[in-house]
């Protein structure tokens, strides 16, 4: 069974940050190296579900032209359309996943510290959903910890092995270290465009 919404908002009535992105040299650490990952300096249309309070998805509307976010608390979309208000290319909705997944194309989708808050059957719907709207050339980014989380139904190392399992996709970037697996997936065997100058 995925862990319930009221279970991500309780942890946002404790604290406007209960994993401490803003705080932890680890998490900033662990941001950098994401977004290094990716191979394009600018995509068209990126989606960030579990975007929690808004701490990575600053950085990705730096990356984008227009950016969609979700999470299933409450608090934590307020939280995070604070963080982006002054950037009218992003919006915020409430939903959970799978089922409140939203329609359109994207080439770009952010599965970060997500996974295992979701069973496996609804982490393979989610996945399910990603593949379906992930443009022609798109690109799909995985990071999840790799230690035991009370009461998820999932560890880390499960989330991503489903991930191999299911997705028609290149892995062109894996990175591993004891605390976390972080993966980059494309619909073409190449992340990089060899063709963007911009600087």
């Amino acid at each position: 069974m995925s862990l319930p919404a009221d279970y991500f908002e309780q942890l946002f009535t404790d604290s406007p940050d209960p994993w401490a992105f803003r705080q932890r040299w680890y998490e900033k650490r662990k941001r950098d190296l994401c977004l290094a990952s990716l191979g394009q300096q600018r995509y068209p249309r990126v989606f960030e579900p579990a975007c929690a309070n808004g701490e990575l998805s600053l950085a990705l509307a730096e990356r984008s032209e227009h950016l969609l976010c979700l999470d299933a608390s409450a608090t934590a979309v307020d939280l995070t359309r604070q963080r982006l208000h002054a950037l009218p290319h992003c919006r915020v909705l409430h939903g959970y996943l799978p089922d409140d997944w939203p329609p359109g194309q994207f080439d770009l989708i952010v599965l970060s510290e997500v996974g295992y808050y979701l069973d496996a059957e609804h982490w393979r719907r989610t996945l399910e959903h990603a593949v379906a709207s992930l443009a022609v050339d798109g690109t799909l980014l995985a990071c999840h910890w790799l230690h035991p989380i009370a009461d998820c139904p999932q560890t880390g190392h499960q989330v991503h092995a489903l991930l191999a399992r299911h997705l028609p996709l290149h892995r062109v970037v894996r990175h591993e270290e004891p605390d976390f697996l972080l993966e980059l997936w494309c619909r073409q065997p190449s992340a990089i465009d060899l063709n963007e100058h911009t600087l």
